[in-house]
């Protein structure tokens, strides 16, 4: 989840959509970048350990555009395939 809010962080949309699950993966991605991610906070996770090959990561991530400030609260799905961790969807 950090590695992705990095990513978004710094306009690397490659990076997302590789690590973006083929079954759900959009054929491509363009990140607004007047939106500026400032923040990260991990709410709470469920699974997603070592042992585990899926796990849910609750979030609130902070942005700042030409709007004003806001953020996006999400719970996202991963899922571990080929000892790689790969988001799936918000639930």
């Amino acid at each position: 989840m950090r590695s992705r809010f990095s990513a978004f962080a710094v306009g690397d949309a490659e990076y997302l959509l590789r690590t973006w699950h083929p079954s759900t993966a959009p054929g491509e991605l363009e990140l607004d970048p007047a939106r500026r991610w400032t923040r990260l906070d991990i709410l709470g996770t469920v699974r997603g350990s070592m042992l585990d090959t899926e796990g849910i990561v609750e979030f609130r991530a902070w942005f700042r555009s030409p709007d004003g400030a806001g953020d996006q609260h999400e719970s996202s799905r991963f899922v571990r395939e080929g000892g790689r961790w790969y988001y799936l969807d918000a639930l």
